[in-house]
């Protein structure tokens, strides 16, 4: 078995289990187990957007956008 099949069973195993442990607690009306991981899914999501806003703020500006900027408008 490949290396990226071992890692897909991981994968699913670990979902099925998640869902498993969130299926018990929602029916023993444990609500904490349904908050955490949409705590964690927010989280998540706030640090890709952060890291997205950090990388387009301090991305140097194309070449192309500089040379267009500096041309002289011609007369048309």
């Amino acid at each position: 078995m490949g290396r990226s099949r071992q890692l897909g069973m991981f994968m699913m195993a670990l979902s099925a289990l998640q869902m498993l442990i969130v299926l018990v607690g929602a029916m023993r009306r444990s609500y904490l187990v349904i908050a955490l991981p949409v705590i964690t899914a927010v989280g998540v999501v706030s640090a890709l957007t952060f890291w997205v806003g950090w990388t387009m703020a301090n991305t140097e500006p194309d070449l192309a956008e500089l040379e267009s900027q500096d041309a002289v408008p011609s007369l048309v």
